[in-house]
């Protein structure tokens, strides 16, 4: 039986926190109590959707989501700060993003405001699981796809863009840096493929090599190029930077790279601070010549990598508090948790949602 619908709670200023030891809070599913879920019928709009009980979805055996991996995800997050806001950061790029994705996979969307109006929803209807100010986040994960079914041909009958959120923990806990094993074999996107939009697609393909390196005690795998298999490209879910004296570098988006919204500001902040920053084609010898390394990405922020290895042959990287990675996660920490001023307008206030 499908779950009914609940009024959003308009003010929930005095709602108790969740039972949750959020000094133990990990990144992974924790179970809240609300989702947000929105359908839409081939050839017709979006329309407002509803905040419903978080509960499984009912879904055909046959959807396109199913037999042909037509999905897509995002992920964002919500602050609490210490003086009782919530802050949003970025949505709208998120928003952009996810109708990007969908021109790719031949899928509707929904409208930027209406993807921030959900996500506004999702916060404020599971408040009290936002962790108190230090101690974590709310990871919220908008998904649109193909729910209806299909077999063979086109169009889609229905599409479904839902909603739901879980306070999460650091993603990386070890804060010495991370150690990357170089991946020679498999290949994480293709050019003219998927690997710039963030589809389903492009996740578990790379498990066997992600899972593999996880067992040799590394950190995680830093993809090269799938044409040549010279050039550093990313992570499994994040973007990757490299300092060289006054050079920051990162891997041009050229359909094969996710454009992250953290990149994004990453290469502001660190134009800012008086850097060169560029976006290039990078060698992997070059990378590795590098005197700093780093991750960018909404799970992991700013994390500093201390070594890669390549074929048995480990480099290393300067890590600790006086690197650019370090001063560029304080940085973006605090705009994020609302510590200092926004003065670049990236974070979104909400303490009650407004209809319409």
């Amino acid at each position: 039986m499908a779950p009914s619908a609940q009024p959003l709670p308009m003010s929930v200023s005095d709602e108790k926190y969740a039972n949750v030891k959020w000094e133990e809070l990990a990144f992974g599913f924790v179970r809240t109590d609300y989702m947000y879920v929105a359908k839409c019928n081939h050839g017709e709009s979006f329309q407002e959707g509803k905040i419903l009980p978080f509960a499984d979805l009912q879904l055909n055996p046959c959807a396109a989501v199913l037999q042909y991996g037509q999905g897509l995800y995002e992920g964002l997050k919500a602050y609490r700060t210490e003086d009782g806001r919530i802050l949003l950061f970025r949505p709208d790029q998120n928003g952009l993003r996810i109708q990007a994705g969908a021109d790719r996979l031949y899928m509707p969307y929904p409208s930027v405001d209406q993807f921030v109006s959900a996500i506004k929803q999702v916060a404020l209807a599971n408040k009290k699981w936002i962790p108190p100010p230090g101690k974590g986040t709310l990871y919220i994960r908008p998904i649109l796809f193909g729910s209806g079914p299909i077999l063979g041909s086109f169009p889609i009958p229905e599409t479904t863009f839902t909603a739901f959120a879980c306070p999460v923990g650091r993603y990386h806990k070890d804060n010495s840096g991370l150690n990357l094993k170089i991946e020679d074999k498999f290949r994480r996107a293709f050019p003219s493929g998927t690997g710039g939009v963030k589809s389903i697609t492009n996740y578990s393909p790379v498990w066997i090599p992600l899972a593999e390196a996880k067992k040799q005690g590394f950190s995680d795998i830093l993809f090269l190029d799938a044409a040549t298999g010279k050039n550093v490209e990313e992570l499994f879910a994040a973007n990757i930077f490299m300092l060289k004296g006054n050079v920051v570098s990162t891997p041009t988006i050229a359909g094969t790279i996710l454009p992250g919204v953290t990149r994004n500001c990453v290469m502001e902040l660190c134009r800012d601070f008086g850097y060169q920053v560029e976006e290039r084609v990078i060698p992997l010898e070059d990378f590795l010549d590098a005197d700093e390394a780093f991750c960018t990405g909404t799970a992991s922020i700013v994390t500093s990598i201390a070594s890669v290895t390549f074929k048995d042959k480990k480099t290393g990287f300067k890590t600790g508090e006086d690197t650019l990675a370090a001063k560029l996660y304080e940085t973006l920490n605090d705009i994020q948790t609302g510590r200092v001023d926004d003065t670049k307008g990236w974070t979104v206030e909400i303490d009650r949602y407004h209809q319409g």
